[in-house]
């Protein structure tokens, strides 16, 4: 197992693709930390991965607050002593049209998405550059290359800030030996994702992929523990996109292949 005995850090993963991500590296050996907001949900997933015979610390914090930072890092250290993977997943998102968003609104979204992830980052950069090791994956979103869909301005600005975070990190903690790269999830049939929309609609936004489905937590989880493997030893400053092609899409499959085949029958005049 790769990661045996290696300590990992996912925030946000009480459920959904942090969970996800923290599974994959029990699964691997690791010791890690869930944290969550709800902490119930973050005691919840640590007893499901102390059934895999691994280590875990549950702990509930506000990573938006310095504070709440500075006592899941106490706790973390005072249980495992040391840190050699941070995934910074934890992550809100708004819907609303700019006119429509209140300051305090904009201000959550930037404070967990974007500021909580800067606080992260401070606190094991100094742990990694003494072990002179240490893989830092961020949780941005294919909205940081384009806009996104379903969340708002705030959520949008947070993940493209968070790649420009990805970029300054990698290149100042590279000459450590400290790996930092950000993973692009597109839409990914969590169970959030499952609650808050009809399968009509589900169905209805499957035309933005060329896949043709959604990617799965799963798959995700996969980017990232590539990511914190010895096989991608040599990236930095990477976004890897798992979106089942939704950037690749300026419109739905369906009417892109219309419009060719409607001017492949003008070309041969039929």
């Amino acid at each position: 197992m790769e990661f045996a005995g290696e300590v990992v850090l996912v925030t946000g993963s009480g459920k959904g693709i942090g969970k996800a991500i923290a599974t994959q590296f029990a699964q691997e050996g690791a010791f890690v930390c869930i944290n969550d907001v709800v902490r119930e949900d973050a005691e919840r997933t640590a007893e499901e991965l102390e059934k895999l015979g691994t280590k875990t610390l549950a702990v509930q914090a506000d990573i938006s607050k310095e504070e709440g930072v500075r006592n899941m890092f106490d706790l973390l250290f005072e249980r495992f002593g040391t840190i050699d993977v941070l995934v910074n997943n934890a992550g809100v998102g708004d819907s609303l049209m700019v006119e429509d968003t209140t300051y305090e609104m904009w201000k959550k979204v930037i404070d967990i998405n974007l500021n909580a992830a800067f606080l992260c980052c401070k606190a094991v950069i100094p742990v990694m550059q003494k072990k002179r090791h240490g893989k830092i994956v961020n949780i941005a979103s294919v909205a940081a290359k384009k806009m996104s869909y379903h969340g708002g301005a705030a959520y949008t600005a947070s993940k493209a800030g968070l790649l420009g975070l990805t970029r300054h990190l990698a290149y100042e903690l590279a000459p450590y030996g400290i790996n930092v790269n950000a993973v692009c999830p597109g839409a990914t049939l969590t169970p959030l994702l499952k609650m808050s929309t009809s399968p009509a609609q589900l169905e209805a936004e499957l035309v933005r992929f060329p896949m043709g489905r959604f990617s799965e937590a799963e798959d995700i989880a996969n980017a990232v523990v590539f990511l914190c493997s010895t096989k991608s030893r040599m990236m930095v400053g990477q976004a890897i996109d798992v979106d089942a092609g939704e950037l690749l899409a300026w419109t739905d499959f369906n009417s892109y292949q219309k419009y060719r085949k409607d001017r492949l029958r003008k070309f041969l005049g039929q």
